[in-house]
């Protein structure tokens, strides 16, 4: 993705700025937190995604010369902010948890530090892609854990907006996905892409048979056939039959899931493609593949629910200054105290405590400097930090972007899922699978 991203922001950003150029304070030093109070109601975990795609809109927030002359219509900026907007480039530094990191209430996901107003205008884009990619990538490692090892591929690309199907594909892929139907996803992150045909295919043809040979002549025997357009068993012998015992596999659409893949199943070994697999697609979540776990499924397909969160299309993050220095130089913390909506201000680092068997047990977050009078431990228990120097001086560290970032953090996800309890992923309502400590 190219171009300026530097009106991917809210009007009150920009208003902000040009009120503080004109009293003085735009230029105070200042650390702005990214968090979540609390995870989405029933969830235990949560999973960071979207600092890579992050990062590289940081890098491109700048307002060229269309921006300006749009905002110079609109007429709610004073000249000289546009003159300062006309040389924006963050300079700044950010810290936050790796993507593909479990996170929990209170965790300090991103930590940006710059000066007010370069701070400030980065809340709307920075909230943008963590609710919405985390969101996504919750839900997405939610499924990858009842699947049971059964690869699962995205493809919602039709039920949510064509840029958020991109940052979709991405963040189900961090979480654990194996592919995605959407070529953009495969082009810009390197994700890994699929499909082969749809209903329309088949109903194109004069009959389900004519279908499936064209579609086999076109990609071979190894294709996958999609048998549920009229009757299932019947699709099945004919695909079969058309492709012979080497076909690739079979896609079911609709139906009760459990009995019709058993009974496919038991169709397929007695028509001799005893390695033709079974995919099933059709409107499901966690809960769905949870209950298939004991049938012959060999893949999952996974569109609405995954692209919207299962339920919670976002993560409920929020942006908040914590501190700024004063006109002596000094950090001075400072917190919102709103009934129910309070943050805690200062400087945060985090790290996870993890006991002899690196089973998470606490999430520690340091208020201040850094880690300061480290907990008590039993034996063999031990600490992981959880803060990453994201981009220094306004510049990306190229380890968290691009395609080898996203995959770095699809690696880190599958470690972290490790250690995390085995509470965590029940999918019945509860509590935080560990808590969260103040330091």
């Amino acid at each position: 993705m190219t171009g300026s991203a530097a009106l991917l922001t809210d009007r009150y950003e920009l208003t902000m700025v040009d009120a503080a150029l004109a009293d003085g304070t735009a230029h105070r030093e200042s650390l702005f937190e990214a968090f979540a109070r609390r995870l989405p109601d029933g969830r235990r975990y949560g999973v960071v995604a979207g600092t890579g795609r992050l990062l590289e809109l940081v890098e491109r927030f700048r307002f060229g010369d269309a921006e300006l002359e749009w905002l110079r219509e609109a007429g709610f900026l004073r000249p000289a902010t546009l003159d300062w907007l006309a040389d924006y480039r963050f300079s700044g530094d950010i810290w936050g948890y790796r993507e593909g990191e479990a996170y929990f209430p209170g965790s300090p996901l991103v930590t940006v530090q710059g000066t007010f107003a370069e701070a400030v205008v980065l809340e709307t884009v920075i909230l943008s892609v963590l609710n919405h990619d985390s969101s996504v990538a919750s839900a997405a490692a939610r499924m990858v854990s009842v699947a049971l090892g059964r690869p699962l591929a995205e493809m919602g690309s039709r039920r949510t907006g064509e840029q958020s199907a991109i940052a979709a594909a991405r963040a189900a892929y961090v979480a654990g996905f194996d592919a995605t139907s959407n070529l953009e996803a495969g082009r810009t992150w390197g994700i890994p892409t699929m499909g082969t045909a749809a209903h329309a295919f088949t109903l194109l043809h004069d009959d389900e048979e004519a279908a499936f040979r064209a579609q086999v002549d076109a990609l071979g025997p190894g294709t996958t056939l999609l048998v549920d357009t009229y009757d299932i068993a019947q699709g099945v012998e004919l695909a079969v039959r058309v492709a012979g015992p080497a076909l690739g596999a079979v896609r079911i659409d609709s139906g009760d899931l459990p009995a019709v893949v058993q009974s496919v199943r038991d169709q397929l070994d007695a028509l001799g493609a005893v390695n033709t697999r079974i995919t099933v697609t059709s409107d499901l979540d966690e809960y769905t593949i949870a209950a298939l776990s004991g049938s012959p499924v060999d893949s999952y397909g996974v569109g609405t629910s995954v692209v919207t969160g299962s339920g919670h299309p976002a993560a409920g993050m929020v942006y908040k200054l914590v501190a700024r220095r004063d006109d002596a130089g000094e950090w001075v913390s400072v917190a919102k105290a709103s009934a129910a909506k309070a943050s805690v201000g200062g400087r945060k680092d985090a790290a996870r405590r993890l006991d002899s068997t690196r089973t998470a047990r606490e999430e520690l977050v340091y208020v201040g400097d850094g880690p300061g009078g480290e907990p008590e431990f039993e034996p063999g228990e031990q600490l992981r930090p959880l803060m990453a120097h994201l981009m220094a001086g306004g510049e990306a560290d190229p380890a968290f972007t691009g395609p080898a970032g996203t995959r770095a953090a699809r690696e880190h996800r599958a470690a972290v899922m490790q250690e995390l309890p085995i509470e965590a992923f029940r999918l019945g309502r509860g509590e935080p699978a560990i808590p969260t400590t103040y330091r």
